[in-house]
């Protein structure tokens, strides 16, 4: 089956979404997605999405995305990412992703490694909210195909540009010609035991850009989050925010002493957690809210509350276990400030591309962000072309 079509999109997270949203509408775009349509990873994320809060705050915005990064970040990503986060804000809004307020001015919540409040978030459930509404208006759109439950296996080149993908459902094979292609397929948990991620997530678009000589970038830049929940099943583990440690949850041993600063890096939490499982010869530290009053766990946190009582936890009255899985990948598909890849009329946003935004380690609530400012200048630079 043959068809032809002005942008075909591959992934229906925040990176495939807002691109579609940001194309003019007298373009026809395709977007398919491996599963259904709500099963991205832009779904799972939980604590939020940061925001230059003015323009005191962008030095120090500025220096803990570096510093998480271990300073390998590509500067000029950082400052595009930054200086769009308000606008990003107000699309969104204009959508009807709805952020935490107080007193009628947004609420910031802080996470590790940042030197300040600077955070959006609904509840802990912000990556739906923000997911949820995008989609709901990309099915008002005319000139949008959906098509889920479908898998890219390769792309179509010719005279050394992308001229669209083929992929594969229930019907068969297909190929989709396209003008220009985008490739927002997500990350690469599912290649891993415990991740946080969807297990059919599984970095296709890399074998896929490998195999055509498209430029790959830092592959071994993979972050480990520090604490999900401990659980023998199998499958993907459940998130615990990192803005739990943020409002004030603190880590404990076996022996309920207390053994790291929360609020440092992630790989810096990860790694001090897996000495201690060592030294204790136990398979997960204990994460306590003790601090946090139960007011605010109802209310901040009612998702995360609700999963560890159904697993047996009671989180305003106990510790419960938790361990280090994979969670994200700054490393990806090589791409410049505009999202274009080193293939002709091909680009890639979001967790499979690489614009060097995040460097060696990626400072927590970030991903939405990033992935959403380099996604509407894809769509900006396919209008301008």
């Amino acid at each position: 089956m043959k068809m032809n079509t002005n942008v075909v999109i591959v992934g229906s997270g925040v990176g495939g979404l807002f691109s579609v949203l940001n194309l003019p509408t007298d373009k026809d775009v395709v977007l398919i997605t491996k599963s259904d349509l709500e099963s991205s990873d832009s779904f799972l994320a939980q604590g939020g999405i940061c925001v230059l809060r003015d323009e005191e705050d962008y030095d120090s915005y500025f220096e803990d995305t570096m510093k998480a990064g271990h300073y390998e970040n590509r500067k000029e990503s950082v400052d595009i990412m930054i200086r769009s986060s308000r606008e990003i804000i107000q699309d969104l809004v204009s959508y009807g992703v709805e952020f935490e307020k107080k007193d009628g001015e947004f609420a910031y919540t802080r996470e590790g490694a940042h030197s300040k409040p600077r955070i959006l978030f609904h509840e802990d459930i912000t990556g739906k909210e923000i997911t949820s509404k995008l989609l709901a208006q990309v099915k008002k759109l005319p000139n949008v195909t959906l098509m889920e439950y479908t898998t890219m296996t390769d792309i179509i080149e010719q005279n050394g540009k992308c001229a669209g993908i083929i992929a594969e459902n229930q019907e068969g094979t297909l190929e989709i010609y396209a003008e220009n292609t985008i490739l927002a397929s997500g990350g690469i948990g599912g290649r891993y035991k415990h991740s946080t991620n969807f297990p059919h997530l599984t970095g296709d678009a890399l074998d896929i850009s490998e195999k055509h000589g498209i430029r790959l970038e830092h592959l071994d830049y993979v972050q480990i989050h520090p604490t999900t929940l401990y659980s023998t099943k199998p499958g993907r583990r459940f998130l615990i925010s990192e803005s739990v440690r943020g409002e004030g949850a603190v880590l404990y041993n076996k022996k309920k002493e207390r053994f790291v600063n929360e609020l440092l890096p992630r790989d810096v939490v990860t790694k001090a957690i897996r000495e201690e499982m060592e030294k204790d010869g136990t398979d997960y530290v204990w994460l306590s809210m003790e601090n946090i009053p139960e007011e605010k766990i109802l209310k901040h946190f009612p998702n995360i509350y609700r999963h560890c009582l159904e697993e047996g936890y009671d989180v305003t009255k106990e510790c419960i276990p938790v361990v280090p899985a994979q969670h994200y990948f700054m490393g990806g598909i090589w791409v410049d400030s505009d999202s274009r890849t080193s293939m002709g009329h091909l680009y890639a946003v979001g967790e499979t591309s690489c614009n060097g935004v995040h460097g060696a380690n990626r400072l927590a609530s970030n991903s939405l962000l990033e992935s959403l400012v380099f996604a509407k200048r894809a769509a900006k630079r396919i209008s301008i072309d």
